[in-house]
């Protein structure tokens, strides 16, 4: 088992905590990892462009001139896609940009993903994050104390005055362990994790 120091707000060591391997310490799947963050990007794409063709534009029902004996080209209809106002040739519609992926695979994409930051030295394990008002200057002193600066905070549960501390700061995102996902874990350079936090993520995903 990997054993890791605990730190306090202000970044001193108060102790020590073993992780589970099967969760922190299992062999990191690469593919499932690049497979899980693809789906959660698309997933999160609205795909709701649209723009009209030539048959759902409005107008041009009467043929604009003749045939014949104009000097112009022939044309039948002022809404085909070379005039303007008409309808676009191959119109962008509504689609389903979400892929689906196993939850057996899910899962192993996340410990893969935990697993890379316990190994990276990027898992900072704290006793407790608590403020007695939502305050970021007290949140940023925090961060300093623990020398990181871009970090997915995990709490245990959604402690208000946290949250809202962290709300300010651009290079932080707050999460409960019931939301933490492979992407957000990649995305920032250090995961810090509440020791409450960490006891309720090995028994969930063990």
């Amino acid at each position: 088992m990997a054993e890791v120091s605990v730190l306090n707000m202000k970044g001193s060591e108060v102790g020590k905590i073993k992780l589970n391997d099967d969760i922190f310490g299992v062999e990191i799947k690469e593919n499932l990892v690049h497979k899980a963050v693809v789906a959660q990007l698309a997933n999160s794409r609205q795909g709701t462009q649209k723009a009209k063709t030539r048959s759902e534009v409005r107008g041009g029902g009467r043929k604009p001139w003749r045939q014949k004996g104009t000097g112009h080209a022939r044309q039948g209809s002022i809404r085909s896609p070379q005039w303007t106002g008409g309808g676009v040739v191959f119109a962008p519609t509504p689609r389903d940009y979400s892929q689906k992926m196993n939850k057996k695979e899910k899962r192993i994409a996340l410990k893969s993903a935990l697993t890379s930051r316990v190994q990276e030295g990027k898992f900072i394990v704290v006793d407790e994050i608590k403020f007695d008002a939502p305050k970021t200057k007290d949140f940023a002193e925090m961060m300093s104390n623990l020398k990181t600066e871009k970090a997915l905070v995990v709490l245990n549960d959604n402690d208000v005055n946290t949250v809202k501390s962290a709300s300010n700061i651009p290079t932080v995102k707050t999460a409960n362990t019931s939301t933490i996902n492979v992407y957000d874990i990649l995305k920032y350079d250090t995961v810090i994790v509440t020791q409450d936090a960490v006891k309720t993520i090995e028994e969930v995903y063990a």
